[in-house]
Formats: C-alpha cells, structure tokens, sequence
C-alpha cells in the first residue's frame, strides 16, 4: 500500500467514525418516528428522517466498499496464468508473462544463464489446437503425463513435451539448454499445477482504432529494475498477427533521423517505417520511462493510440527474477 492510499484509507475510516457517532440507534430512531406519528407532523419531517437515515446508511456501505477493495482501479481485464510450474530446476528465474482474451496462447518463461525454461497454455477453441488428441495420437515419441497421452519432440539439449491437461486446455513444457532435455521436461510436465498468476503491466489500451482489438499483455525483465510492459492489438479476424504495440520501459528507443511529433501533450518523436520495420512514435513519460507506439498505421493514428494509453501507477513486478517456489 503506498503513502497515499494508506492516508486515503485513514481518513475513510475516520469519516466512518464521526458518522457512526453521530448516528441515532435503532430505538432511538424508531421512537423518533413514532412521536411523529402521534403529534401528526407534517409528512415533510418523516420524510427528512427517513432521507437522514438512508444517507447514512448508503455512506457506510460506500465507504465499506473502498476499504474492502484490493484496488481502487480495479484490474478488470488483465489476463490471468491458469498454469504454474510445481517443480523447476535449481537457479531458474522468472522473467516472462504474456496472456491476452478468448484464445491467445498463456506463456510463463524463466532462465538461468543462457538455459530457459517456457509453459505454454493453449485453447482447444483456438482452431489451430482443436485436434490436439489427433495431433498427439500420430505421434510416434509419445509418453504419459499423469495417465495422459502426450508427444514429445527435441534431443539432447532440447526437448518438447505436449499434453492435453483437460478438455479445454494444451500444455507445452519447452526446456532448451540442459542436459537430458527430455528428462527434465518430463518432470516438469508431472508437476505442473493450476495455480493462477496475473500479468499486471503499467499499461491499459484507451481507444483503439476500428477494427482492432486487445491481443496480448506482457510483461519481462531480470528484476523490478529493469521491467517493462507490452501490449499488442490485431484484427479480431487474423488474431495472432499484431498490428500495433505498445510497449513502456527503462530503455531509450531508437529515434535517430526522427520527426517531432507532440506525443500526450509532450514533445516526442516519430520514426518512419523502414524495410522490415513498422512506423513509431515514442515519447518519454513524466517518470523518466519511455513510452514506444508502433505498427503498420500512419503516423496519427500511432499518436491516437498513445495518447489514449492508461497508466497504471502500481505495477506488478515483484515477481521478476525471483525463483518458483
């Protein structure tokens, strides 16, 4: 909890206080409105006693409302894991999250020197992974995962393991670097548990332009330091190509040969697209962390999209570079 909100929070509960002080009891309240009804007021009175108590009623609830929320933006959209690792080997960090809506891919990534480690989580409503058990069963270098069928590809350093972990999802267990590749990804795969993690980045899509929507969100690093968020939109018909990114972090972007271009109400840049580079507008944020737009749109639209950007002032990086426990 920052200062801020711990002080918010402060003065919540002390404006709960005065009001449950200076709030009539039940009895107290009740008596009230039969006195009323005895000496026949008029009807305006019982209806400012009645107006008094809902008032208060409704403050409460409100004020009970703010303190009970974990977060006063809620985090509605951003993608949760469903997958976790329930055994890596020893000196594995992780550094990578990535998960979008409907059927984009889940990916959990860590690495111990240049060795790495990736789950992958996959819809079996995605076309591409519909005939998974198909796919599997044609496989000849198949091997079980907890009583399931599953196939596995690679030698020596790397390996391969997928398997059906229900009927609406495909698991992946890459590993790539280690001796015995397959050994590993077979212990990996026998451990693997439903445990939910969310990707939290420090970025939110405002308006996108017709005909796209929201992707994929991401987030990587070694640690906290060195974090940094992306996200991507595609056409709704062609979803795993990206057509615009957004990206936030510590790195200064390439803007050599750039245009100035105002960029959220600040002076940034724009980079023409290249042979095999899109456009980009890039602007360095208030904090000092650099906010890059790109994609196969014109320049104002790349500006649009970055002007809409929301930005979440408490990220979740904490996890970066720290061990699975």
């Amino acid at each position: 909890m920052t200062r801020r909100d711990h002080e918010t929070e402060t003065l919540i509960r002390e404006s709960l206080d005065r009001l449950a002080a200076r709030a009539p009891d039940g009895h107290a309240v009740r008596d009230a409105l039969a006195r009323a009804g005895r000496k026949r007021r008029p009807a305006a009175r019982l209806a400012l006693v009645a107006a008094a108590v809902v008032a208060l009623v409704v403050g409460v609830v409100a004020g009970t409302q703010l303190l009970t929320r974990p977060d006063l933006t809620p985090a509605a959209g951003r993608p949760v894991l469903a997958y976790g690792p329930g055994w890596l080997p020893d000196g594995f960090t992780e550094q990578y999250r990535e998960g979008g809506p409907g059927t984009t891919p889940q990916v959990r990534r860590w690495f111990a020197g240049p060795a790495s480690i990736t789950l992958l989580a996959y819809s079996t409503a995605d076309p591409e992974w519909s005939q998974a058990a198909l796919r599997i069963a044609s496989i000849k270098d198949q091997v079980l995962v907890r009583g399931r069928v599953a196939m596995v590809t690679g030698s020596g350093g790397y390996a391969q393991l997928t398997w059906l972990a229900d009927d609406e999802h495909v698991l992946s267990a890459v590993v790539a670097g280690l001796p015995d590749a397959r050994a590993v990804a077979q212990r990996i795969a026998d451990a693997v548990a439903a445990e939910p993690v969310a990707v939290r980045g420090e970025l939110r899509f405002g308006p996108l332009p017709p005909g796209l929507a929201e992707r994929s969100a991401a987030v990587q690093g070694t640690g906290p330091g060195d974090a940094s968020s992306e996200l991507t939109a595609a056409d709704p018909a062609q979803p795993s190509i990206p057509v615009v990114r957004v990206a936030a972090g510590p790195g200064a972007p390439g803007v050599t040969g750039a245009a100035p271009v105002t960029v959220r109400g600040r002076e940034g840049f724009f980079v023409a697209p290249k042979s095999g580079r899109d456009a980009m507008v890039a602007v360095r944020l208030p904090s000092g962390r650099w906010l890059t737009v790109s994609g196969s749109r014109p320049e104002a639209v790349l500006v649009a999209v970055a002007d809409g950007v929301q930005l979440d002032p408490s990220p979740d990086y904490r996890w970066l570079g720290r061990p699975t426990s």
